[in-house]
């Protein structure tokens, strides 16, 4: 995004929510305080997701805490967001994919995927997805998982000399990262996905915290679906014309190259294993998953693994800043009565759809792939809002608050155009423009919308017969 057109887009933003600040517009029903937050929260928004002065979202959400603070918002609400339970799993969550990177662990699980199949189209896909599975189970970051396979994934497309611009080149590398990003939002510590909505539901008092039985009860079919579907999908619309020329032999070496097994890779392994083990059984022990997160990162640190340094400079601290000041909105917006102002606004607006689950899947999901394009803030504050009103729209029309999160997850990963998604930024760069075109990108990225939509034709009336539409 050009600066003109990020300090335009700021722009339009900021006189938005002065003008609500100012102008008192929705009195009665929303009160001075009301008023006031809803324009920080437009002028927040607005520096989100447009970053003028390249403002690190974490600073544009200190000013947001900083002037509900000065209205006069009690800070117990303004800061909930750091003393719930879902920022001290983000924080482990994120260290465990710092060690997965350090230690050399990710890439070793990769290259012995690739040095265990005879190299052809279908068995390359069929490996992503594995490797893409596997790594989110031991780590919720994108992040790293991306930067773990992107390089292998140009080291196969340079040895198979498969040309710049060519649909073969795009499909193996975009297959790569969609695996990554993909295939682990269907459980909850499988994607960053799950802390960022724990967050959410935790600071709302009538919803609580989401455990991982109930995060995988209502994502891990219809991510399942979108994952084969998109994969099928891109195959058929990126389907290559140039024979690969590699031997599995050249993975084989490239695993020999790693040397054997370090203790460090050892332990990170087994304590990323445990923690899933124990993400995965929390309704059989009751161990909380910030416990064990918590507990995980005590072990790799004890280890040796995780050392002092790596403290400050191992993890995006810019992104826990920013998550803790987005987890405190449900919190902020039931105190100022800005939860049920909004949730007044929306039950209005889907009233006619809200009735026949069909309806509303199929409406509310495309919507929200469009809103993708406008709010590129990691789609954080769509879903910080969503939340907040669920709990109203439950009241109303019976439509469970757990519904929502397959919806948004699913939404925020899109990937229509670079831009939308910080991953395909991350990954482009890392590539340093000899990866994937524009137009193959839009192409796979439409391939993940269609698969989204055919896969609530299953996802629908299993949600309903789980009781999820009242």
């Amino acid at each position: 995004m050009n600066k003109a057109l990020k300090y335009a887009g700021f722009f339009v933003f900021l006189v938005l929510g002065v003008t609500v600040g100012v102008s008192q517009m929705f009195q009665p029903t929303l009160d001075l305080l009301g008023h006031y937050t809803l324009m920080m929260l437009i002028i927040t928004v607005g520096l989100w997701i447009f970053t003028p002065l390249d403002l690190p979202f974490s600073i544009s959400g200190g000013l947001f805490m900083a002037s509900l603070l000065a209205f006069g918002v009690p800070a117990t609400n303004v800061f909930a967001g750091f003393s719930g339970t879902a920022i001290w799993l983000l924080i482990p969550a994120l260290y465990f994919g710092f060690a997965l990177a350090k230690t050399g662990l990710g890439k070793r699980i990769a290259c012995f995927g690739m040095k265990s199949i005879n190299i052809t189209y279908p068995n390359l896909l069929m490996i992503w997805i594995l490797i893409g599975v596997v790594l989110s189970m031991l780590t919720p970051s994108i992040s790293v998982r991306v930067v773990i396979v992107i390089p292998i994934a140009m080291q196969c497309v340079q040895l198979c000399n498969l040309p710049e611009g060519s649909k073969a080149r795009s499909l193996i590398l975009i297959t790569a990262w969609a695996m990554a990003v993909i295939p682990g939002v269907g459980w909850m510590t499988g994607s960053l996905s799950g802390p960022i909505m724990a967050g959410f539901f935790a600071s709302i008092p009538e919803l609580g915290e989401i455990d991982s039985v109930s995060w995988a009860r209502v994502t891990m079919l219809p991510i399942s679906l979108i994952t084969i579907l998109t994969v099928l999908g891109g195959y058929v619309v990126l389907k290559p014309s140039e024979k690969l020329n590699i031997s599995k032999d050249v993975f084989v070496e490239e695993y020999r190259n790693l040397g054997p097994m370090s203790r460090h890779e050892k332990i990170t392994g087994i304590v990323l294993v445990a923690c899933f083990l124990l993400f995965a059984t929390n309704s059989i022990h009751r161990i909380p998953d910030p416990a064990v997160g918590l507990f995980g990162l005590f072990v790799l640190t004890a280890a040796g693994i995780i050392v002092s340094k790596d403290l400050s400079s191992g993890i995006n601290w810019d992104l826990i800043l920013f998550n803790g000041a987005a987890f405190g909105m449900g919190s902020v917006f039931a105190v100022t009565g800005l939860s049920y102002w909004m949730s007044s606004v929306l039950i209005d607006a889907i009233a006619p759809i809200a009735g026949n689950p069909w309806v509303f899947v199929f409406t509310i999901l495309p919507l929200m792939f469009l809103w993708r394009f406008v709010d590129i803030a990691i789609f954080v504050p769509t879903m910080a809002i969503v939340t907040a009103v669920s709990p109203e729209i439950f009241l109303h029309y019976n439509i469970n608050p757990l519904v929502w999160i397959p919806l948004l997850c699913i939404a925020r990963n899109s990937f229509f155009l670079s831009y939308t998604s910080t991953f395909v930024l991350a990954a482009e760069a890392n590539m340093g423009g000899k990866g994937w075109t524009a137009e193959h990108l839009a192409k796979y990225g439409t391939v993940y919308f269609i698969a989204s939509m055919i896969s609530m034709l299953v996802a629908v009336p299993y949600w309903i017969s789980i009781g999820m539409f009242g």
